[in-house]
């Protein structure tokens, strides 16, 4: 995700990190180069275009950015449910580890180690909605968490953080086998289980079920034939400045249609896309410090404006 501080207009005017322009400048290029091979020809052959009015290129762009502007909202409503969904598992983890921490009998040893067991699950199961959704190896975050003994079975899981959630389940019912809470406590903490749950199966029902193919290849098909009929109405009544307007207009469409396009699926790496790797490394640190714990990893700073 991208993070800036406020920059100054004419920085902002030239910002190159986080634009769209990186994945559209082709399309750019292409409307530019045939608006100024047309102005061209117009310009050494009059009235080798002749002059349709603008008002049908006007009605079409209406339809268009309509078109447009309804998939960004539907891309950008995903992409803040998402950061939505992360900050609910904040929450939740939090609110466990302050339950663990504060209502379990930690004057033996088996308190202690429940204690600590439950919240380094807690930090793993955040680790592995993170890598499930970005599809990366999770190993090197999950295992320094997790039991030794347990290392073999979790390898072989196919939900890793479903398999985590069984886990803190099974050790919520030893902790209520032993008694070291009250079943009210129990019960609130099953809760905040049952919490995380749902965030996991939200957020994978986000990243499984994309928008509709048909309508994205209708609005991009439409962006592609919109711009590059724009120079031949266009050349006759501009001249000239026909390259420049016709540059304008297709960085505003085909940047809208690319932008609708990264937000859609929002758990990437893409510059605009979720700083999940932070979101996890925060509440990593939360949770180790809740504990007491020494070693605790620094906070993932943005580089260069951007926060993976």
């Amino acid at each position: 995700m991208i993070v800036r501080q406020q920059p100054h207009p004419f920085k902002i005017f030239f910002a190159f990190r986080g634009s769209i322009i990186p994945k559209i400048y082709p399309q750019i290029l292409l409307v530019t180069i045939l608006s100024t091979v047309i102005t061209i020809i117009q310009h050494w052959v009059p009235d080798s275009f002749p002059y349709y009015g603008t008002a049908t290129f006007t009605l079409l762009g209406i339809a268009l950015s309509l078109f447009l502007g309804f998939r960004n909202n539907a891309s950008y409503q995903r992409w803040w449910e998402a950061r939505g969904l992360w900050g609910q598992l904040v929450y939740d983890s939090r609110g466990l580890t302050r339950q663990l921490l504060s209502f379990i009998d930690e004057e033996d040893e088996t308190g202690h180690t429940a204690q600590k067991s439950m919240v380094h699950l807690t930090i793993a199961f955040a680790h592995a909605v993170r890598h499930r959704l970005r599809g990366t190896e999770p190993w090197q975050d999950i295992e320094r968490f997790v039991n030794p003994i347990h290392h073999a079975s979790m390898r072989q899981a196919h939900n890793l953080p479903d398999y985590l959630m069984r886990l803190l389940g099974k050790q919520l019912g030893d902790i209520r086998c032993q008694q070291l809470t009250s079943e009210h406590m129990v019960q609130n903490m099953d809760e905040r289980l049952t919490s995380m749950t749902i965030v996991l199966a939200a957020c994978e029902r986000i990243h499984n079920t994309p928008l509709p193919f048909a309508y994205m290849l209708l609005v991009h098909r439409t962006t592609y034939l919109y711009c590059i009929m724009l120079p031949f109405g266009l050349v006759a009544s501009l001249g000239w400045a026909t390259p420049l307007i016709c540059a304008v207009i297709a960085y505003t469409f085909f940047g809208l249609d690319a932008l609708s396009e990264e937000l859609e699926e929002p758990f990437g790496l893409a510059a605009n896309q979720l700083p999940l790797t932070a979101l996890s490394r925060t509440i990593e640190i939360n949770l180790l410090e809740a504990l007491g714990d020494t070693d605790i990893p620094s906070d993932i700073a943005p580089i260069k404006g951007y926060l993976p």
